[in-house]
């Protein structure tokens, strides 16, 4: 893949009624806990971040991975999956969205007061590999508006959650998409990926 074409990946878990969070504000996601650590949806994460060389996301989900992931690499109680994930995290260019910090005591860690837009047009134009937006919705959304976001991995969770934040809002931008791959998980979630449509494709 050459850098003028690396794709880019949004990842994202949602719930049967468009939810990525639930009522209780942008913290309430136990509603996803239990499809999360199922061996499908972890075997998909590494699926999806197996061609990914850099790494996309906001502050928010910046301080809840910095927070977590980097000991699991090494956690010998930890899942098999999630270490590979941890090492791959660990190593993997880390790019951050944040007009609020400027420094990260991560590996390999860059922060940008850019649009996502821009962060991704100059992404493009270097390196290769896939570029992962790791859940962070408001990227994912930015992107979609400006026609910048290639792929879509939604873990579609089969819960009707009743409230929070949406993933889409009423007027997104048009675009058409095609189904890649749907895999069933333990817990009955599904592991969706879909590819955007360019014009003219069938």
């Amino acid at each position: 893949m050459t850098s003028q074409n690396r794709r880019v990946v949004g990842t994202i878990s949602l719930s049967l009624d468009g939810r990525v969070t639930g009522p209780g504000g942008p913290s309430d996601m136990s509603w996803i806990a239990r499809h999360a650590v199922t061996p499908g949806s972890r075997g998909h994460m590494l699926h999806v971040s197996a061609a990914a060389t850099t790494a996309l996301m906001g502050r928010k989900n910046y301080d809840g991975f910095a927070g977590f992931w980097p000991a699991v690499a090494t956690d010998e109680a930890a899942d098999p999956s999630d270490r590979a994930f941890s090492r791959w995290l660990n190593a993997v260019e880390k790019v951050v969205i944040s007009t609020t910090i400027t420094e990260g005591p991560w590996h390999n860690i860059r922060m940008t007061a850019d649009s996502p837009a821009t962060v991704v047009k100059q992404l493009r134009g270097v390196g290769s590999g896939d570029i992962v937006v790791l859940g962070s919705t408001s990227i994912i959304r930015a992107l979609l508006a400006e026609g910048e976001l290639d792929r879509l991995s939604i873990t579609l969770c089969p819960e009707l959650v009743g409230g929070g934040a949406r993933l889409f809002e009423d007027t997104p931008a048009g675009s058409s998409w095609s189904l890649t791959q749907a895999i069933p998980t333990e817990s009955g979630a599904l592991c969706l990926l879909y590819d955007r449509r360019l014009p003219g494709g069938i």
